[in-house]
């Protein structure tokens, strides 16, 4: 039943139809999502509740994915914003589960350099972004948005939308107060907090729709984190090369709140291939060694006090640092950062 697609003809085995009847063009998924259960023995009873929805979804994509921090989950396709929402809520309403869900990402048309000839490859996350130096090009998902806001905010919505990279379309008044504005904006600059950031510029008021056109080529870079010099490709994110930086200083606070502090100093860096573009440091958590010497023995107080140093040295080279779940939604509050 799996397998069955709308617009598929059914017909009768002893009497078959000569030809089928044309069908419909298969849908794509546009926003992609890694979906865990925060209790990794729900990983099979996850498995079968995107079994079910998928048989009266035909548009809801899904393949197993692992990840260090998260555990097994599912990478999962969807439509758009609206239908990632639905599919969760039903997931955690229905079928009573506990999930966590990472950033969405869009899919990328990556050309890369493969010796004789160009081949295309399709990415839907960091992980599987080729090297740097193989990339010709990338391209990425374009949408047609139609915003209707009172006129009061035109100029609140404009500033968003060009922040977002958006061009200009057209401006029609439908009455004296409310008007209509149509912006070509990248998928991936919508994904996750556009609408609220609407919204809120808005005072509630603008609407907003927006439909696929096409891919467009963009000077797109992937932004890779460090944590204590080791790639954490889970945190890391694709982003406009124009806003490399900006982002890369966002994020390295951002964890650098959320990741609990070592007995050693942990940088936190962002990365774009091998120039590093922000970094911030994750204090060590200070033991006192000192605590059991009495009287004015400064010696000895020194001589601890350099072991300790010393010892600190041999643990960031050999440390694992223990990434909280919460670090890897960090990206999705970047913007409440000044």
């Amino acid at each position: 039943i799996q397998d069955t697609r709308v617009g598929d003809t059914i017909t009768l085995a002893e009497s078959p139809a000569a030809e089928p009847i044309p069908g419909f063009e298969e849908v794509k998924p546009m926003v992609f999502s890694g979906i865990y259960p925060t209790d990794t023995d729900d990983f099979e009873e996850l498995r079968g509740a995107l079994e079910k929805l998928q048989l009266n979804d035909a548009s809801l994509t899904y393949e197993p994915e692992s990840s260090a921090a998260l555990g097994f989950g599912f990478r999962v396709g969807f439509l758009g914003l609206l239908h990632m929402e639905i599919i969760q809520e039903r997931l955690e309403r229905e079928f009573d589960l506990d999930l966590i869900t990472t950033v969405p990402n869009v899919e990328y048309h990556v050309e890369v350099d493969d010796g004789d000839e160009t081949k295309t490859v399709m990415v839907d996350t960091p992980e599987d972004m080729p090297h740097y130096g193989d990339i010709e090009a990338v391209h990425e998902p374009y949408v047609e948005a139609d915003i209707i806001t009172p006129s009061d905010h035109i100029g609140n919505i404009i500033q968003l939308c060009e922040d977002r990279r958006g061009e200009y379309g057209s401006q029609r008044w439908l009455d004296s107060q409310t008007v209509k504005l149509g912006y070509e904006l990248p998928l991936s600059e919508i994904v996750f907090d556009f609408y609220d950031n609407l919204k809120s510029v808005s005072r509630g008021y603008a609407s907003f729709d927006y439909e696929f056109i096409e891919y467009r080529e963009s000077d797109l870079v992937k932004l890779t984190i460090l944590i204590n010099e080791e790639p954490a490709d889970p945190l890391s994110t694709i982003v406009h090369r124009d806003k490399a930086y900006e982002v890369g200083r966002k994020l390295a606070k951002k964890l650098k709140d959320v990741i609990p502090k070592q007995l050693f100093e942990v940088p936190v860096q962002a990365s774009i291939g091998r120039r590093i573009v922000a970094r911030e440091t994750i204090k060590a958590r200070r033991k006192d060694v000192t605590a059991k010497c009495y009287g004015g023995d400064v010696s000895r107080k020194k001589k601890l006090l350099e072991e300790q140093k010393e010892g600190k040295k041999r643990m960031k080279q050999m440390g694992e640092i223990d990434v909280p779940q919460e670090a890897f939604l960090a990206i999705l509050s970047m913007d409440d950062e000044d």
